[in-house]
């Protein structure tokens, strides 16, 4: 089928479901691949759930008109996506780099939102299967459209750009994610260039924060809106420690921020969005109003008290360089009544036992009361250091079952397959 034909068929339907189990009446059910499953085997049941049509590319499985075979499902979605892409009037802001993607994005739908109907990618859709279902999501009456760009291999951030066609974007940063799939940090650079490489191809610009100076030099040559720290910005601002969570002082615009996140490593993420937000003329009010009333959710720089028990849940992922932040944040004010739990940082391959061994030198500096290290590669890393190790985020929880003393501030950082907040689900 044509792709003007199948969007014709996804107009009729309205919005598009992955999964069989969660159809609702009239969807365009797409039967994707993964590793353990075939969704084509599921096509009947979404059918019988509801789904008005299904895009296959299974044949046996056709039994009727509402069955559109096509040679490859996924590659059907993302050119659907990239179809509706080219129909939408609103400008298009792709969000990609290392850490820190997801909060920037939240915080520059916060600040949009203010002023324009904006669509955000919702979670973290922002993969080869989430961004096109992101953009399928984008109704006609949208003004701004903020897309999170993932990646885990060279050429997938180009791919998706690709797909998404943004008008403007950022990187946030290079750091040591995905170590596994990439290689080499400069694998690292090469793939997040991949949006900047985009921009040069097909026009565009992006927001720069040039106090990474490799960000500066990958950005050569490109139209640039900047912020940072320096006055020379067009938005500039400040870190100022007063408290965990991390207020703002901007020189341009002239504001002083309270956010609700923890740490001075979301200082680039705030002035991220001041800087889309100030560019697409968002009011001095409202840049500050977007930003002093997001409140983090899940396990991103996210506070919570209970019973005289402070957590700082951090551990939605982590890499070297996003845990050191986290850290030094934590340990800013000393460490005295800190508790720190770390889990360990996975994808990193041949850097793996490294990394987990500079991390415990680093965090066996910073003097906190307490440390316990959650999972095997930080269990072999732990021989010479003695903190208290467990294998698992289960077996941290049943030793707190006894209890926790009250006064206790308590960071918990780990990547997303430890899930550390299973080791204090009793308080929070």
């Amino acid at each position: 089928m044509e792709i003007e034909a199948l969007y014709s068929v996804y107009k009729r339907c309205g919005s598009i479901c992955t999964d069989n189990r969660k159809v609702q009446t009239g969807q365009l059910f797409v039967a994707l691949k993964g590793e353990k499953f075939d969704a084509n085997d599921f096509a009947e049941s979404a059918l019988a759930a509801g789904a008005a049509f299904a895009i296959v590319d299974k044949a046996s499985v056709v039994k009727d008109h509402r069955y559109i075979l096509v040679e490859d499902s996924l590659k059907a979605l993302q050119e659907l996506a990239n179809y509706h892409r080219r129909q939408l009037t609103c400008p298009v802001i792709a969000i990609a780099g290392s850490n820190g993607k997801t909060t920037t994005k939240e915080l520059v739908h916060a600040v949009l939102s203010t002023t324009y109907k904006t669509f955000a990618t919702p979670g973290n859709l922002n993969n080869h299967i989430g961004v096109p279902l992101s953009l399928l999501s984008i109704s006609d009456d949208v003004q701004m459209a903020v897309i999170e760009i993932g990646a885990n291999h060279k050429g997938e951030t180009a791919e998706l750009c690709r797909i998404a066609q943004p008008d403007m974007g950022l990187i946030t940063n290079n750091g040591k994610d995905h170590l596994e799939g990439y290689g080499s940090i400069e694998n690292v650079r090469k793939a997040n260039g991949e949006l900047y490489d985009y921009f040069r191809e097909r026009g565009g610009f992006v927001f720069l924060y040039t106090d990474a100076l490799d960000l500066v030099e990958m950005a050569s040559g490109l139209h640039v809106y900047t912020y940072g720290e320096g006055t020379e910005n067009y938005v500039s601002g400040q870190a100022i420690s007063d408290s965990y969570f991390l207020k703002v002082r901007t020189l341009k615009p002239e504001l002083s921020i309270q956010t609700q996140l923890f740490g001075e490593y979301n200082l680039p993420n705030v002035l991220a969005a001041i800087a889309i937000g100030k560019y697409h003329h968002v009011s001095d009010s409202n840049l500050k109003r977007g930003i002093e009333e997001y409140v983090p959710s899940g396990f991103r720089s996210r506070f919570v008290e209970n019973d005289g028990i402070s957590f700082i849940l951090d551990c939605y992922n982590a890499n070297p360089d996003s845990m050191h932040a986290s850290l030094e944040s934590f340990a800013k004010n000393g460490g005295e009544d800190k508790w720190v739990i770390l889990g360990d940082m996975l994808e990193l391959g041949d850097y793996s036992e490294e990394e987990h061994e500079n991390m415990l030198e680093f965090v066996s500096e910073l003097n906190f009361e307490k440390v316990f290290v959650v999972g095997p590669e930080f269990a072999k890393a732990n021989a010479e250091y003695g903190f208290e190790s467990y294998a698992n985020s289960d077996d941290l929880a049943a030793f707190f079952e006894s209890g926790i003393p009250q006064g206790k501030k308590i960071l918990l950082k780990g990547s997303r397959g430890i899930a550390l907040e299973k080791a204090v689900s009793k308080y929070i």
